[in-house]
């Protein structure tokens, strides 16, 4: 971006920035930068601002190791103020919560249980359906999503909506370990989907 665009002035050498999660969509935090501030995120891609309290440049997880890595940034219609896309290392509030408005950062979407699923491969708990599926191989898991997709299929036949509503999410589920055994995040069939939509066809 250029920042000689961007109108510091309004509020005297600093401009805010909203801080979103750049995987859940979720605001983390609200902070400001000076020009300085800025260029040094832009910089090292981590996000730096400017204290008014101790009127001094800032880089978020300097103290706690809770860094935030630039993603995305982008400027509004009036160039005074800045969306910034970030990945968070860790709770984003000096109280330890995820974000600064007391929030759980946890996406609206499937990504949610994706992190769950990738957190038990990654962690494993004994008493894991999920470790226990990732135990079996992809043979075993591969077929798991086939049977659940025909339960799903015979449950659509039928008029029971509770039925039918938890036969999909098994499906999803058991879909999603399948993902994340094979290596793959749920973002990349997205962006295959997306790309269809906009009648690009394969990258």
């Amino acid at each position: 971006m250029n920042i000689d665009t961007l109108d510091f002035k309004k509020f005297n050498g600093l401009i805010p920035c909203v801080v979103q999660d750049a995987q859940t969509a979720v605001v983390l935090m609200l902070g400001f930068m000076n020009e300085e501030a800025l260029q040094k995120t832009l910089t090292e891609k981590k996000l730096t601002f400017f204290s008014r309290t101790k009127q001094r440049l800032w880089t978020k997880g300097e103290t706690s190791g809770n860094y935030l890595t630039l993603v995305d940034l982008k400027q509004d219609c009036d160039n005074d103020t800045l969306l910034i896309k970030a990945k968070p290392s860790g709770p984003v509030c000096h109280t330890g919560d995820d974000t600064c408005f007391g929030e759980k950062n946890i996406a609206s979407d499937l990504s949610f249980l994706e992190s769950i699923i990738r957190g038990r491969k990654k962690n494993p708990k004994a008493d894991s359906y999920t470790n226990k599926l990732f135990d079996s191989g992809i043979n075993k898991i591969a077929q798991k999503v086939g049977e659940e997709a025909v339960e799903l299929i015979i449950e659509a036949k039928d008029t029971n909506k509770e039925l039918f509503l938890n036969e999909a999410a098994d499906l999803m589920y058991h879909y999603l370990v399948l993902l994340v055994a094979k290596g793959h995040r749920l973002e990349d069939v997205v962006s295959i989907l997306k790309q269809r939509h906009a009648g690009t066809g394969k990258p």
